[in-house]
């Protein structure tokens, strides 16, 4: 998931049919509740989140105490039973595991006999975790107050994806108990994978009864919560796209070193597989340590407009450098770039970055051998216009054309970026929503994480992708991830107030 960095008003009182105070000042209680004509039935359906905070706060917690790793093939078929559950209790009709040569989709459908249809992306993985670097045991989801924002719900999955995806569900069992129907049709594709990169997705939508109801779609959003710890939010127009591989450099390869651990005394006279991947690595980037040296890397690489540099320069005129530093624990942008510059290289350059490294004994103490086995986890970040075909082939032929054709290169998953136009009815209908809400959003080039969906922006579907959510969280595939339940920030909405706003945003797609 998908999408990765540091991204709230109090609840109860925030969807009542008339609030007053400063509390309530970012986002007026009229945008969301307004009574007069046709507004009556959105109304009636945000008078009904309060009453269910309870029920949607431990959904989540019940959620996060599940977690489906694909990564570990822990939690299925569960997992996947479970999201199907949840989409049944949300009001999807026809809900379906769907079958890939991996884990298994979910597919669902609400047919509210509306003029428009909507498609909605899912995850139902998480990533991996250590307890032990966590302060609170993340398969908990315990309640844990966070100095300037509130209480959070900190757990595994927690923002990335259970919270928001929620979120949105408990907007759906909303109209359900304000018995109302949605303002549109909804097709629910949801996956197990993406925290692999999404290797088998691709059957999941081509699935012929999943492909026949994406094709009536005007679109396809992924729910989110878009709010920084000040409030603000940001309307991407695509995602980098990405390539997850492995290499692996053993003695049996080889044809030389060890074929299996011997005494380190060996090194005298028997080659060592572990220095062999790790001089391999070195080649992939320049002296500086950084960018890229895979031959024709950047060749496809599509450049920033001049409409995105912009966007670029207004977001970081409104951010405050030192508070992302302090957020993501860095004291200088590579190169030592400024602001503005590093952001620009955030949003344009491809990347090659190693994910960890893995050679004999890593437990406790030293334990002297030679090993026969090195693995680098490796990941790609990919701008338009390259492919992850592509970018695997020349990362293949670099190493082959530097002597190291013998090293395996194993891809577990991968896709190409995305690209929506800002002009799009989905791209103006989220920005319209936000606006009405009382927020500024702010357009930005790309998310510089990933999600798999070029299977809806690419042929045949050709489909506009987006993501939308009030509400904040941080620390995916981080220790202590969380999602703002209480908000003290009059600025940041809590539990209540984002799912609201997909209460709101309901209503403007329809």
């Amino acid at each position: 998931m998908a999408n990765e960095q540091d991204s709230g008003l109090s609840r109860r009182d925030f969807v009542q049919g008339a609030v007053s105070g400063a509390a309530l000042a970012a986002v007026p209680m009229g945008a969301f509740a307004a009574t007069s004509g046709g507004e009556a039935d959105k109304a009636a359906v945000m008078a009904q989140i309060p009453k269910m905070h309870a029920a949607n706060l431990k959904r989540l917690q019940d959620w996060i105490a599940l977690p489906s790793i694909a990564a570990e093939n822990r939690n299925f078929p569960q997992g996947p039973e479970y999201m199907a559950k949840l989409a049944q209790e949300a009001g999807f009709g026809n809900v379906k595991l769907i079958p890939t040569s991996g884990k298994p989709g979910v597919f669902g459908k609400i047919d509210a006999g509306a003029r428009t249809t909507m498609a909605i992306y899912f995850m139902y993985d998480v990533k991996q975790f250590v307890p032990e670097e966590w302060s609170s045991p993340p398969l908990e989801a315990r309640l844990v107050q966070k100095e300037g924002l509130g209480t959070v719900c900190m757990g595994r999955g927690a923002v990335n994806q259970k919270g928001p995806e929620n979120s949105f569900l408990s907007a759906l069992m909303a109209f359900k108990a304000a018995g109302k129907k949605l303002p549109v049709n909804l097709v629910l594709v949801c996956e197990g994978e993406e925290e692999i990169a999404s290797p088998h997705f691709q059957e999941v939508v081509k699935n012929p009864e999943v492909m026949a109801e994406l094709k009536k779609c005007v679109g396809v959003f992924m729910p989110e919560a878009g709010q920084d710890r000040d409030g603000g939010v940001q309307v991407s127009l695509g995602a980098k796209g990405v390539v997850e591989l492995e290499l692996i450099s053993s003695g049996e390869t080889w044809g030389r070193g060890p074929a299996h651990d011997v005494h380190s005394s060996l090194e005298a006279q028997v080659d060592s597989p572990t220095w062999h991947l790790v001089q391999a690595l070195h080649t992939l980037v320049e002296k500086d340590g950084h960018t890229p040296a895979v031959e024709g890397f950047f060749d496809k690489a599509k450049p920033l407009t001049a409409a995105q540099e912009q966007m670029i320069r207004d977001h970081a005129a409104k951010t405050a450098e030192s508070t992302v530093k302090k957020a993501l624990g860095v004291q200088h942008w590579v190169h030592d770039k400024n602001w503005v510059d590093s952001l620009m290289l955030l949003e344009s350059r491809p990347t090659i970055n190693i994910e960890g490294l893995v050679a004999g004994y890593t437990g406790p103490g030293g334990k002297t051998v030679l090993p026969h086995k090195a693995v680098a986890k490796i990941d790609m970040r990919l701008v338009p216009d390259m492919t992850a075909a592509d970018t695997l082939q020349k990362l293949k032929a670099h190493l082959a054309k530097q002597g190291f054709a013998d090293i395996e290169v194993n891809m577990s998953g991968g896709y190409n970026p995305t690209t929506t136009e800002a002009g799009s009815k989905l791209i103006q209908t989220q920005l319209a929503t936000y606006r009405k809400l009382g927020l500024d959003p702010q357009l930005w080039p790309r998310s510089a994480g990933s999600w798999p969906g070029y299977v809806f922006t690419d042929a045949p579907l050709n489909l506009p992708a987006g993501h939308f959510g009030l509400g904040h969280g941080t620390g995916a595939h981080a220790p202590d991830e969380y999602y703002l339940i209480e908000s003290t920030n009059p600025k940041v909405q809590g539990l209540d107030g984002a799912v609201a706003s997909f209460v709101e945003y309901l209503y403007a797609l329809g």
